[in-house]
């Protein structure tokens, strides 16, 4: 029994240990490379959520095109 609680004590402190790793990271990607956003409604149509439909549509917004001003005619741009 001593055994087994000694090898869920080292399960549970390398899980904390890599949670307090990726979390940061995780956070730090979200804020500055990219994050996901979610599209609803019908301002975006045709282009997004085509046909009227009343799902909405995942997008992946990429942080890096705006920060060097690589923004392009015809790209989709969103404001917070």
């Amino acid at each position: 029994m001593a055994q087994a609680h000694g090898l869920g004590k080292k399960y549970l402190k390398a899980f904390f240990k890599g949670f307090f790793v990726a979390v940061p990271v995780t956070v730090t990607f979200l804020d500055r490379v990219a994050c996901v956003a979610r599209v609803e409604g019908a301002s975006m149509q045709p282009s997004l959520n085509p046909g009227g439909r009343q799902a909405s549509d995942v997008v992946l917004l990429n942080h890096w095109s705006v920060r060097n001003y690589d923004v392009q005619r015809g790209d989709i741009v969103s404001l917070v």
